[in-house]
């Protein structure tokens, strides 16, 4: 490796800027960041520029930002996509998103795939880190940057898949410190590809094919998805039996591992209103996705499919919540409610949008023509199509019930006795997360409902 490599990185966002920032402060890179300059994201690349971190909330992201782009100058951020023909690697980490019918939209990917192609430099090393179904690298991406610069990969230029494994709020620890996952296209691909990441990673690497990786990104994500829907499932049980599901997934998670007991750990997840994020609401249909175009034979995906129906029907359960509710205080579903909620968020103290549940508690009560307003603290609004506030107080003013999507710690140290105050008479707490305390909210006054707490669902 060259004392100074210079490594492009396509898209600002959850995995480019931290990734970006690390490989900038080894001392080995010269990192620049490429960025569109849309009306949703441009406003970043000035932003970056200035030493300033777009995300909020990420422990040690904003000191390393101002670090490597004021004092090292190791970083730097442009709209101008030609300037990788002068890199040693090129990361692309854009957006891959699903349409309504869950197809994955490659149009940014196959435009960077195009542009890159075009500018391409021989002896380069292409990431791809950007989730994407089985089979795209090789099948879709290959072939467009083949094309575009007339070389041909594993010869010319590389090419690899090496998938993230980033959670907002731990950005930077999951990235130095979980295994790296490197699939090339061809061995020689993956060992350029993991020279990279060993200048900065403090964990292992595992180089394997490329199609094997981007399998073990969706099936790693999608095992999660499956798992939520356990959870949420077990919540309606509890919720009908009248028990505490919160208590019933203590004691099951209470099982003792016993190495070589053939006694292996339980971890029933937390149940709650839906799954948000870039990843989790598609990766199982990116799974689905590759296994129709590239498998050999059909599969049908039964516990897949129908977890990821279970756990987009949760916000639909949280509005029979609230209109159970409605029905023991006797309010009527009318215009002349005021419905507040709390949170945009897809996770708590985060300002990642991506997703959120929140969308489709606004679509469910625009359609049964409910008014309803909403607030988040840290979320900018130009990451959803629906007003919000940050005003805490003017979002429950006068409302008849407040629905919790979101545990921002903001939430959890609310006063209920002095909420209660500023609400309408008999007012109803709905929370959809772990957030308050259900015998607070009995005791400020609340008609309270919670996923899974079946027992405060009986005598009122």
């Amino acid at each position: 490796m060259k004392m100074v490599t210079k490594v492009a990185i396509i898209g600002m966002g959850y995995v480019g800027i931290p990734i970006a920032a690390l490989l900038a402060d080894t001392g080995f890179f010269q990192v620049t960041g490429i960025q569109r300059r849309s009306k949703r994201s441009g406003w970043k690349i000035d932003y970056l520029n200035a030493g300033k971190c777009p995300i909020k909330n990420e422990p040690d992201l904003p000191e390393l930002i101002e670090r490597v782009v004021l004092q090292k100058k190791a970083f730097s951020v442009t709209d101008d996509i030609s300037v990788v023909s002068d890199m040693d690697y090129i990361l692309i980490d854009v957006q891959t998103p699903t349409d309504e019918n869950h197809i994955p939209q490659y149009h940014s990917l196959r435009e960077v795939s195009k542009e890159v192609g075009k500018n391409l430099s021989k002896g380069t090393t292409i990431i791809i880190e950007s989730t994407v179904a089985p089979g795209t690298t090789d099948h879709i991406v290959k072939p467009i940057l083949e094309e575009a610069s007339g070389m041909k990969c594993g010869e010319a230029f590389f090419l690899a898949f090496a998938y993230e494994r980033v959670m907002v709020g731990r950005l930077l620890y999951n990235i130095l410190n979980y295994a790296r996952i490197v699939g090339g296209i061809g061995e020689k691909s993956a060992q350029k590809a993991a020279t990279l990441y060993k200048q900065v990673l403090k964990s292992e690497i595992i180089l394997t094919s490329a199609m094997t990786a981007e399998v073990a990104k969706v099936v790693e994500n999608t095992y999660r998805d499956v798992n939520i829907a356990f959870a949420n499932e077990v919540a309606l049980v509890t919720e009908s039996l009248g028990v505490d599901v919160h208590e019933v997934r203590r004691l099951v998670n209470n099982l003792p591992f016993i190495e070589g007991r053939g006694n292996p750990h339980r971890n029933m997840h937390v149940p709650g209103v839906g799954v948000g994020g870039h990843c989790l609401v598609k990766d199982p249909w990116l799974l689905k996705y590759g296994l129709t175009k590239y498998g050999k034979k059909p599969v049908d995906l039964k516990v897949i499919e129908s977890s990821r129906y279970r756990n987009l029907s949760m916000p639909n359960h949280v509005y029979n919540l609230l209109i159970e509710g409605l029905e023991i205080v006797e309010k009527p579903i009318s215009k002349s409610l005021k419905i507040a909620i709390l949170g945009v968020a897809f996770i708590e103290d985060s300002d990642d949008a991506r997703n959120t549940p929140t969308r489709d508690m606004v679509k469910i009560l625009t359609d049964q023509d409910i008014s309803f307003m909403i607030h988040d603290p840290f979320v900018r609004k130009e990451e959803v199509e629906f007003s919000f506030s940050t005003d805490l107080d003017s979002v429950v003013d006068n409302a008849d019930a407040l629905i919790i999507i979101t545990a921002h710690q903001l939430y959890k140290d609310m006063d209920l006795k002095i909420i209660h105050s500023r609400m309408k008479q008999s007012p109803i707490l709905i929370d959809g997360r772990v957030t308050v305390s259900p015998e607070a909210a009995l005791k400020a006054g609340f008609v309270f409902r919670s996923v899974g707490r079946g027992q405060f669902s009986n005598g009122d």
